[in-house]
């Protein structure tokens, strides 16, 4: 099954911070409800790409971005949701 991967944040302001930088480091980021079944803090959380996980911890890093984690689930995928017939 694949694999989303979420990075936590305590705040949205971070949130929003890291996704501008990861942007301009052309990583491919998405701006996501928390899942919450990985974490009840913040309502954001940004959707990253596997093989770009490191390049992100490194640009968290590099920029002293406050994360709590970057979880992964499996993705969900029912092809009846949101069928009302």
């Amino acid at each position: 099954m694949e694999k989303i991967f979420y990075v936590l944040f305590n705040n949205h302001e971070n949130g929003l911070k890291l996704n501008s930088l990861l942007k301009e480091n052309s990583l491919k980021s998405t701006i996501s409800p928390t899942p919450r079944s990985l974490s009840k803090c913040c309502g954001i959380s940004l959707i990253v790409e596997e093989k770009e996980l490191e390049d992100v911890m490194k640009v968290v890093k590099e920029n002293d971005i406050e994360i709590i984690a970057i979880e992964s689930i499996e993705r969900d995928m029912n092809p009846n949701r949101d069928v009302y017939c």
